[in-house]
């Protein structure tokens, strides 16, 4: 039997996303507001992609996250953490950030999904305090980066971009390395993708995921400017390079 595909009333509330179909549609609609946002990474759900102008919202199982103190480095990822080719920074330059990874072509995407409405309503989360950056710099140009949402003591990964060799992943390594400090309990990474396998995140039961996320969004939430705090370390889970 087809279910009805649910469309979002004007109310920011979403159902059940245990309600979810087979691929992880669990809505069609609504719109980027802040409390609809909130509402949806709240409830296990995120918006993958716009058609028509109608945003479309998922909660897929399995789910991919990446756990804090399981992210796997490899030898050269390592050796160019070490080198300080990069100077990191988080939440700088948000909205720079989210448009350019809505610039950055990818080979399984024929589009971006990240349209003006999207950007608006992540930046406006940024404002709030719930949505944060982490960028590289080479010699004051922006290079590479990542954004997110976090709730409680979980982060919400959306999109990552590079115009540099290896400056996301080392966005990453250090957003990692910060959240482990902070007691996080695990990062969002979606869909199954083998960049992020290979860094360590895994594959577990929308059930798991949603009883993790319940666990996590019962702290309160680390809102407002992030810093990267000196000094915090990560221990070295270095792999052989492939």
């Amino acid at each position: 039997m087809v279910l009805p595909v649910y469309l979002l009333p004007k109310e920011p509330v979403f159902p059940s996303a245990s309600e979810a179909e087979e691929e992880g549609l669990v809505a069609i609609g609504g719109d980027f507001s802040v409390d609809r946002l909130l509402n949806a990474y709240a409830s296990g759900i995120f918006p993958w992609f716009v058609h028509e102008n109608q945003p479309y919202w998922f909660s897929p199982d399995p789910r991919l996250v990446l756990f804090p103190d399981k992210m796997k480095i490899s030898r050269s990822l390592e050796r160019i953490i070490r080198s300080d080719r990069f100077d990191v920074k988080m939440d700088q330059d948000f909205e720079g950030v989210i448009r350019s990874c809505a610039r950055v072509r990818r080979a399984h995407e024929p589009d971006t999904w990240i349209s003006e409405e999207f950007i608006e309503g992540y930046t406006n989360l940024h404002r709030k305090g719930f949505a944060h950056s982490v960028v590289c710099y080479s010699e004051g140009s922006l290079v590479g980066g990542l954004y997110g949402v976090s709730l409680g003591r979980a982060f919400f990964g959306e999109s990552m971009f590079h115009y540099r060799s290896n400056a996301s992943k080392v966005a990453l390594y250090h957003l990692v390395k910060q959240l482990r400090e902070w007691e996080f309990h695990f990062i969002d990474c979606q869909v199954e993708t083998e960049h992020f396998l290979k860094l360590g995140a895994e594959l577990i039961p929308r059930t798991d995921y949603l009883q993790r996320l319940d666990s996590a969004i019962k702290f309160p939430t680390k809102r407002g400017k992030w810093r990267l705090d000196a000094g915090c370390q990560m221990p070295d889970s270095g792999v052989p390079d492939n």
